[in-house]
């Protein structure tokens, strides 16, 4: 069984037990939440498709950590102008687990 959720601008396939990174969500480590933008839910053979969500269907998840991406470096130079400069970004996420899917 798995489903396709939306979860802040991005869709993701998920399945019971998968660990994913999604963009940091406004919820504390160790809570529970309940995503209800389901877009399509697979159970075997039966296949439901929402327009544009599936009527009834959630997908229980849990948070497990928040942390942030590796640095990335970039920058700009223009030669013989002592022009340079130089920036780093750090991405934030939140690592969630699929606990429970619900058609």
């Amino acid at each position: 069984m798995y489903a396709v959720i939306r979860v802040a601008g991005f869709q993701y396939r998920v399945e019971k037990d998968q660990v994913l990174r999604v963009p940091t969500l406004a919820a504390p480590e160790g809570s529970s939440l309940t995503v209800e933008d389901v877009l399509l839910v697979q159970d075997g053979s039966d296949i439901k498709v929402g327009r544009p969500t599936v009527e009834g269907a959630s997908v229980s998840v849990e948070v497990l950590t928040h942390s942030r991406t590796p640095k990335l470096v970039a920058g700009k130079f223009k030669r013989r102008r002592k022009y340079r400069r130089r920036w780093g970004h750090r991405q934030g996420f939140t690592e969630i687990r699929i606990a429970d899917i619900q058609a």
